[in-house]
């Protein structure tokens, strides 16, 4: 778990975690005092407003450490199953010396990115972004 909390916090991976209801949350208000206010030509400015937004908070991005963070027992050892998978024929003895040979190694450490990235993407149902 500290190899892949290192390695998200060196690729500076983020997740996205789109909130659709809470923008249509936000955006509700804004189209009906639109409506009230200037009817028809409210209704369209406020829609527009409204949108804007809700689409600016329907958005959460967590760093992916955080989110490993809090995962629970369970799901912490199937996703280090699946990364112990990638580097089970390493001969390491603690994790300063497998973080090592991971960030040295461009295949190892695509492949363990890869496990990471897949992992939130299907199964936390996220969307990543990166540091740029």
């Amino acid at each position: 778990m500290t190899m892949l909390t290192h390695m998200a916090t060196v690729t500076g991976m983020k997740a996205a975690y789109t909130h659709s209801c809470r923008g249509a949350a936000v955006a509700s208000p804004f189209i009906i005092a639109g409506g009230m206010l200037l009817g028809a030509v409210g209704i369209f400015i406020g829609g527009a407003l409204g949108g804007l937004v809700g689409w600016m908070a329907s958005k959460d991005f967590k760093s992916v450490p955080q989110v490993l963070m809090e995962l629970s027992p369970a799901e912490r050892q199937k996703l280090c199953a699946e990364a112990m998978a990638v580097v089970k024929n390493l001969d390491w003895t603690d994790a300063a010396q497998l973080i090592q040979f991971v960030t040295t190694s461009s295949i190892i450490r695509d492949k363990v990115l890869g496990v990471l990235a897949t992992y939130v993407t299907k199964k936390l149902k996220a969307k990543l972004k990166y540091r740029k």
